[in-house]
């Protein structure tokens, strides 16, 4: 992966490729989840900490309680799978406990997934 001085990711990352998403956008994006989640692991949080996210099994961290839905949803999480939720995060695991309607805007999806890649390993 190769994250340009303005912070646009150019190049592939292990799971995607995404162009032209600019990781300091999804930095600012990132301010509303951090209500409930952490990219680094910190944080007694409602929500599940993102750090490692990218890769992993959806609903398989230890030290959080999970949806029924999310630990048997088979979902590993990769630009492909955190575009989908995070477009509409009832339609694609339906019965998560995720309280969020969704990001319609693409360019803002690629934005938030670009930050979590950097961000979050």
């Amino acid at each position: 992966m190769v994250v340009g001085s303005c912070g646009v990711l150019v190049a592939t990352t292990s799971t995607a490729l995404v162009r032209g998403a600019d990781v300091e956008k999804g930095k600012a994006l990132f301010e509303q989840c951090a209500a409930c989640h952490s990219v680094d692991g910190s944080g007694d949080l409602d929500g599940p900490s993102l750090k490692g996210v990218v890769g992993r099994k959806a609903g398989s961290l230890e030290d959080y309680r999970y949806s029924a839905a999310m630990k048997r949803s088979d979902v590993t999480w990769d630009a492909t799978t955190l575009d989908k939720y995070l477009t509409d995060p009832q339609a694609f695991i339906p019965g998560n406990r995720m309280a969020f309607a969704g990001i319609v805007d693409k360019s803002e999806r690629d934005d938030l997934i670009a930050y979590l890649t950097v961000a979050t390993k």
